[in-house]
């Protein structure tokens, strides 16, 4: 499994972005799909999800209102559009599969068992 991201770069406080991540390989259909996220010196931040039981899309509450998780399965592709953009956002940012047994716990960290090797978010 190789999940590869893009999409990351530098942004204004205010603005928008969005990152792609491009999943191959086999993918276990129950497998949830989320974005993570570390900024320096702090642990990786479940961001938002995707979860596989039911399709609902959960967030950090940091970000509900700004960010919204979707994918296309035909391409094997999850995206995460970035609106509102804040300094506190910026982060490397993480896409990650891996499967969740309840939707509550659809962004905790250790869950996910690939990960990509991260995209930076820079907001200034």
């Amino acid at each position: 499994v190789q999940l590869v991201e893009s999409g990351g770069g530098s942004v204004q406080a205010g603005g928008s972005a969005r990152l792609t991540c491009v999943g191959s390989g086999y993918i276990n259909r129950r497998y949830s799909r989320g974005w993570l996220r570390q900024a320096p010196g702090k642990e990786h931040e479940g961001v938002a999800a995707i979860y596989t039981g039911d399709g609902s899309t959960h967030y950090a509450d940091s970000v509900k209102g700004r960010f919204a998780v979707s994918q296309d399965n035909a391409k094997n592709t999850v995206y995460l559009q970035m609106n509102g953009l804040k300094p506190e956002d910026t982060a490397m940012y993480y896409c990650a599969a891996g499967f969740t047994p309840t939707k509550t716990s659809v962004l905790a960290a250790e869950n996910f068992l690939y990960w990509g090797q991260g995209t930076q978010v820079t907001v200034s």
